[in-house]
């Protein structure tokens, strides 16, 4: 048999070089969430400062009118019921807007009718130029006439901010736990262990409701003060029934209420009073702010009167009045606490397992053995590497973060309208799905952006899995 010839050996120097992938590029899918992920969030969040501004103190993604509701998208077939309610869009429009009139009665001129014909035409010439009038929303309109396009915007950013913050306190929370629980070892590790079963064996969303429930609870309470009002009535009627002569003829404070009514309604009466005095003040000096005027406004509360000599005492005792702004920024961090507060459990087991495994390896060893402070070897040597697994959990745990966000707000806890979020959108939206005529766009499009993001999201944590686990790697 012919001797097979050996290729010529290649230098070493001169062979090509080894080609290394990217791990970042490895998953399709994961490049095409990220960028999906880059557009919404640009889209959502970079949109807050216009729709969550406004004109005349209305925000724009509460700003619209009924006679523009339930329009459908501008895409969208139409019939004739859509073709009345836009006729009446326009003819609302010109009360509102001078060139859409001199628009809608130069339409009108030109075909010599009245304005009120035109706009009952259905077909023709006139009926086609009237078009160019129609409020054609990109998304369409809810039931109030409220941009759906902005709402949803205005709902995303809210839905993805709510997630991002939840899964980041949840991130820290089981980092922090996690780590001195590995790291600490022994009953330590035990105790704090068991009690993360615990946790886990309680219902989830339960403990979330419960949690939401109670923050809503608390920040009625630190707006009205009730709770406090209410017992500052019950010791003065208390103390108005021992300074009474014939105290010793009641039972208790309940039957001398019941006999003397007029004790509580005259306390009542006098906080008010000063409740009614602190509104009257507080709207002069927002008035002086916008006007800048400070000299009317003292001249004005000089008018008032010198104020009760009890108005300091019982000023802690009125409702404070918070903002419908403030209070849907309590109810917004109320929220995400709720969510990060009770989804940390599963992070506090992946550090600790991952920080059993370090701490005995030779470099923390060592650094022990320099001498090293504990708080050194968190930070240099186990939390650089925990960061692999610490981002793949964040990312995973932002999408089930928006879900819970949504499903609470779907059922009412979460987000209270008008604020949007995509959970009440869908809720919103579900209501209007109907045998006689479903207005199928108020459910459809919360739910697509919805189901999109958290599909991008999954994509994006399976592709930091496999870019950052070893054993994943390609050779």
């Amino acid at each position: 048999m012919p001797r097979r010839q050996e290729p010529d050996p290649v230098p070493a120097i001169m062979a090509p070089p080894i080609r290394r992938d990217n791990p970042f590029t490895r998953s399709a899918a994961g490049m095409i969430g990220t960028l999906f992920l880059v557009v919404m969030v640009a889209a959502c969040l970079g949109s807050l400062p216009w729709t969550v501004g406004g004109t005349g103190g209305v925000p724009l993604y509460n700003a619209g009118a009924p006679v523009d509701g339930r329009l459908p998208p501008a895409w969208a077939s139409i019939d004739r019921d859509d073709v009345d309610r836009l006729m009446q869009s326009v003819r609302a429009e010109a009360a509102r807007d001078p060139r859409t009139r001199a628009s809608l009665e130069l339409i009108a001129a030109e075909a010599g009718i009245g304005v009120d014909d035109a706009l009952g035409l259905r077909e023709g010439p006139v009926f086609e130029q009237l078009k160019r009038l129609w409020p054609r929303p990109l998304l369409g309109t809810d039931h109030l006439g409220r941009s759906l396009l902005v709402r949803v915007l205005t709902g995303g950013g809210i839905s993805l901010g709510i997630g991002i913050a939840a899964a980041l306190l949840s991130v820290c929370i089981g980092t922090l736990y996690g780590a001195l629980a590995g790291y600490a070892g022994g009953k330590t590790d035990a105790l704090m262990m068991r009690i993360v079963d615990v946790l886990y064996g309680l219902p989830y969303i339960l403990l979330v409701v419960l949690l939401a429930v109670a923050g809503d609870a608390l920040i009625t309470e630190y707006d009205t003060r009730a709770h406090k009002r209410g017992g500052y009535v019950d010791r003065q009627i208390r103390v108005e029934m021992d300074a009474r002569d014939d105290a010793g003829a009641y039972r208790d404070v309940d039957q001398f209420e019941a006999e003397h009514p007029e004790v509580r309604d005259n306390i009542e009466s006098r906080i008010f009073a000063v409740y009614e005095r602190v509104r009257t003040e507080r709207e002069a000096r927002r008035r002086a702010r916008l006007e800048d005027m400070p000299e009317p406004v003292a001249e004005y509360l000089a008018e008032l009167g010198p104020r009760p000599p009890e108005f300091e005492r019982l000023r802690a005792y009125t409702p404070r009045d918070l903002s419908a702004r403030t209070r849907a920024g309590f109810d917004i961090v109320v929220l995400f606490v709720a969510i990060g507060g009770v989804s940390w459990l599963t992070m506090a087991r992946v550090v600790r397992g991952q920080v059993l495994s370090l701490k005995n390896q030779p470099f923390i060893e060592s650094a022990r053995a320099i001498g090293a402070p504990t708080r050194r070897i968190f930070a240099r040597h186990l939390l650089p590497n925990l960061v692999g697994p610490i981002i793949v959990y964040a990312t995973l745990a932002v999408p089930q973060a928006i879900l819970q966000e949504s499903f609470l707000s779907f059922l009412g806890i979460g987000v209270k309208p008008p604020l949007p979020s995509w959970g009440n959108l869908a809720a919103e939206g579900l209501s209007e799905l109907n045998q006689y005529k479903s207005h199928w766009w108020l459910l459809f499009f919360p739910c697509l952006l919805l189901g999109l993001t958290l599909l991008a999201l999954n994509f994006v944590g399976e592709g930091l899995r496999e870019a950052l686990d070893p054993k994943r790697a390609r050779r």
